[in-house]
């Protein structure tokens, strides 16, 4: 069970250290590497094809025009998630990851956090082990919500 994590540049490199250590949380195997739909298309291809026969989910990140995504999920039968770094122009970036011509179709997830949640959960229908990492953390995540609501309940101005 790999997640590989293909940035459209270096300098998306501190988010998808975000996503890499919650994947390792889970106990998934993460594999980094940066390429350009634009700049090296045809290094984009070489890596899906280099991964296709492994149990993955693609993770792509790219701001701005955001073809990787589409050119990754348009050469691989694999699972693809779209999440665009957070930028000051953020709501115009996600546009090009949000809309995609027909016959292609990577997931869009937003936040770090989110994207590992989705990974872990779309390899979980393959490995079961996963199954029970992903309803440890939905416990604490509820548990945080139950403690949170503990704190404030009977607060008054």
């Amino acid at each position: 069970m790999k997640a590989v994590v293909i940035m459209g540049s270096k300098s998306d490199f501190d988010y998808c250290k975000k996503i890499a250590e919650k994947l390792r949380d889970f106990g998934v195997e993460v594999v980094m590497r940066v390429a350009s739909a634009h700049k090296t298309p045809e290094r984009v291809l070489e890596i899906v094809k280099e991964f296709e026969k492994e149990d993955v989910v693609f993770v792509t990140v790219a701001g701005r025009s955001n073809a990787l995504s589409g050119l990754v999920d348009a050469n691989t039968t694999k699972p693809v998630i779209a999440s665009p770094p957070p930028s000051d122009k953020f709501f115009i970036d996600i546009f090009s990851s949000v809309r995609m011509p027909s016959g292609v179709s990577p997931l869009f997830v937003m936040e770090a956090e989110n994207v590992a949640l989705a990974t872990v959960k779309i390899l979980s229908m393959r490995y079961p082990s996963l199954r029970e990492r992903v309803r440890e953390y939905q416990e604490k995540k509820r548990r945080e919500i139950y403690k949170a609501d503990e704190e404030v309940k009977g607060w008054a101005p």
